[in-house]
């Protein structure tokens, strides 16, 4: 019988791309979807998508059962809102804060989907980009906080994690490396956000532990630090996301770091009154159902 859950199971599938990425974004192991796809290709006698096609490509029977679930799902979740807004109450605000400096794109497309899915909800961005972000949870002045780390004594929901990539450019003495290790950065210019040292994943988890001289150098933007990057003012460590563009156009090349790659995950934290509010499950549900499908390189948590 068909099933709401193979309605969603699908859906997941158009919008991340692939087996894996629609695993982790319905929580689910890549065993058990394969074995809840081939229940419903058996049960339809049809496959419902060509394996080997990127992006994935759906079968006329899958195609089908995707404009069902497009019709049923959004009716569905709508539903559930309402339920949620009824038992709930009042919704109030949502303020935002960011210790992530590069998340600000696509948090913009996650927070328009927001509104139009909770429009009594006031959501809002903290102004500027904070270090301590937990601080603004304590004082009152943020109901939620997006960062590399998760605030001690706040509910965390684990978001996604990503490769942080060395950027250079073309012709600096490193750009000829495949990957780079600690002592590479010998007194490099290392140009970062304007952060405490303790949250740049580089110096943290590779130049301190190794002993490494540097030199540093901060920028608010991340199009400021390409552009000195570009200019062979420093090399910089950014999200593989982050920096995507700019090496598809060859502004600049990038480097894994180590052989393992350097690694950072991505967390929401919010209050314990708040953690179990529909509409913060709900914004966390559609940063990750966005991500998911628009941002490469990432494996959500």
């Amino acid at each position: 019988m068909l099933e709401i859950r193979h309605l969603r199971t699908l859906s997941a599938l158009r919008s991340a791309g692939s087996l894996v990425r629609a695993a982790q974004l319905l929580n689910l192991t890549q065993s058990a979807l394969s074995h809840q796809i081939k229940l419903l290709e058996d049960r339809y006698g049809s496959p419902l998508f060509e394996r080997k096609s990127v992006p994935i490509g759906f079968t006329a029977t899958g195609e089908r059962l995707l404009r069902l679930a497009d019709t049923l799902l959004p009716e569905i979740e709508q539903a559930e809102r309402d339920v949620a807004r009824l038992s709930q109450g009042d919704q109030g605000q949502l303020r935002v804060a960011l210790e992530c400096h590069t998340c600000f794109d696509w948090l913009m497309p996650v927070m328009n989907e927001f509104r139009k899915r909770w429009p009594e909800v006031e959501i809002d961005l903290v102004s500027g980009f904070h270090s301590e972000p937990a601080e603004l949870l304590r004082s009152g002045q943020a109901d939620l906080v997006i960062g590399s780390e998760y605030s001690a004594g706040y509910a965390a929901f684990p978001l996604f994690r990503f490769e942080m990539l060395v950027v250079m450019a073309h012709k600096h003495r490193l750009a000829a490396q495949r990957r780079l290790h600690a002592s590479d950065f010998t007194d490099e210019t290392i140009i970062t956000y304007p952060v405490p040292e303790q949250r740049v994943e580089l110096i943290r988890e590779v130049l301190r532990p190794a002993g490494i001289r540097y030199e540093r150098r901060m920028a608010e933007l991340t199009v400021a630090i390409m552009q000195l990057v570009a200019s062979k003012r420093g090399i910089a460590v950014l999200p593989n996301w982050a920096i995507k563009n700019y090496v598809d156009y060859d502004y600049v090349v990038s480097r894994p770091v180590n052989e393992s790659g350097l690694w950072s995950d991505l967390y929401v934290s919010v209050p314990d009154t708040l953690r179990s509010k529909a509409y913060v499950l709900d914004f966390i549900n559609v940063i990750r159902e966005q991500c998911a499908g628009a941002l490469d390189g990432i494996k959500l948590l």
